[in-house]
């Protein structure tokens, strides 16, 4: 059976992954992949004395994590053994729990999704369902993920990242009032799920958790990442940086008001962006709902002075060059009232795909372990 990570619920901690020396190393073993690195490699490109990196080689072999993957000719003397990760050691569980299905992916330690289970859901139900759900469809993912039924003996379960609709709060790991679901206001939702599966738990955002998943992913700079669903949400990444704000409520991009008159929004307020886009997307008006779209991802870039703007969700994905398409229009407009017309804030697709959420979930427990700030 998988070894749990006995952490704090905040993130995992496997006992050689304490420093950031060692996430370092991590993360350029995982970066070589199968063609693997040298200790000579590790110091010159860490700054550390390769005596260090051969202690903490050592503690990572000795532990599962690292493995010889083969020898390289060297430029003098005898060739060197150069060493990869292992990604099977250590997986990791991303949910996404969104207002009407939970989608729940197992992950190794080198990104690959190893395992998925999708269901439907409701998030009305309370949350006692919530925890429930994704309590027996994370067992369920990690006995079929693999052919044994079970994890390779000796890995470890790092933990379980949860993504769902905001507001929450991330610190703390308790639920705030969802915008037409306040059934879930105020419950501990990190603790509760971290008692019951006996593992380490973060909770956060469905969009910050997609906007970690792209910035792990090799996206840079900054951006924010635009989630059109059964809600609208957004995940600012600034300079590389996933941003939570001091209350980690950054990034209700649906509530911005838009239209002073507007129609009532379930929040108390009228004239909401994601009032708007929902209203022409039940009226059938895709590229009005996509105009919509880009008033509000114009506002942030504006604000934010971003790199770019990337869509994803279920909604856009059903209509792809429809709502990239209408987005950068408007955003090429406002460049050219500005009097840049060749500086408009470019539009694509996130590459996740269905699974950014989830898989962004995960990252929450995975990208600490090789130094990235924001799991």
């Amino acid at each position: 059976m998988y070894r749990t990570n006995a952490a704090a619920p905040g993130g995992a901690n496997l006992p050689s992954l304490r420093s950031h020396n060692t996430a370092l190393v991590l993360d350029l073993l995982r970066r070589a992949g199968a063609d693997g690195i040298s200790r000579l490699e590790l110091a010159e490109r860490t700054g550390l004395t390769p005596q260090a990196v051969s202690k903490i080689t050592a503690r990572l072999r000795a532990e599962g994590l690292a493995t010889e993957a083969g020898r390289r000719a060297s430029t003098g003397g005898k060739p060197r053994t150069v060493l990869r990760l292992v990604p099977d050691a250590g997986h990791a569980i991303g949910v996404h729990r969104d207002r009407d299905e939970l989608r729940a992916v197992l992950v190794d330690l080198d990104g690959t999704v190893t395992g998925e289970r999708r269901v439907p859901v409701n998030l009305g139900a309370g949350a006692d369902a919530v925890v429930e759900a994704v309590v027996r469809e994370t067992g369920r993912l990690v006995s079929d993920g693999t052919e044994s039924g079970r994890l390779s003996e000796g890995r470890t379960l790092l933990g379980v990242g949860v993504a769902l609709p905001g507001p929450l709060d991330h610190d703390r790991g308790v639920l705030h009032r969802v915008t037409g679901f306040p059934e879930g206001d105020g419950f501990p939702l990190r603790d509760a799920l971290a008692r019951r599966l006996g593992v380490p738990v973060v909770v956060d955002k469905d969009t910050n958790a997609a906007a970690l998943g792209l910035a792990v992913g090799g996206e840079r700079g900054s951006f924010v990442y635009v989630h059109l669903a059964t809600g609208l949400g957004a995940g600012l990444v600034l300079g590389g940086t996933v941003h939570r704000g001091a209350r980690t409520g950054a990034g209700e991009f649906g509530h911005q008001v838009v239209q002073l008159d507007g129609p009532p929004c379930p929040c108390g307020n009228r004239g909401c962006l994601e009032a708007l886009c929902l209203a022409a997307l039940d009226r059938g008006d895709l590229p009005g709902a996509a105009r919509v779209l880009g008033v509000g991802a114009a506002n942030l870039a504006a604000l934010l002075d971003i790199d770019r703007v990337l869509l994803g969700g279920r909604t856009v994905a059903r209509a792809p060059e429809v709502f990239v398409r209408g987005v950068a229009a408007v955003l090429a407009a406002r460049a050219r009232r500005e009097g840049v017309p060749d500086g408009a804030v470019p539009v694509t697709l996130a590459p996740a795909g269905a699974r950014g959420v989830a898989h962004g979930a995960a990252q929450l427990l995975l990208a600490p372990i090789f130094g990235h700030p924001n799991g």
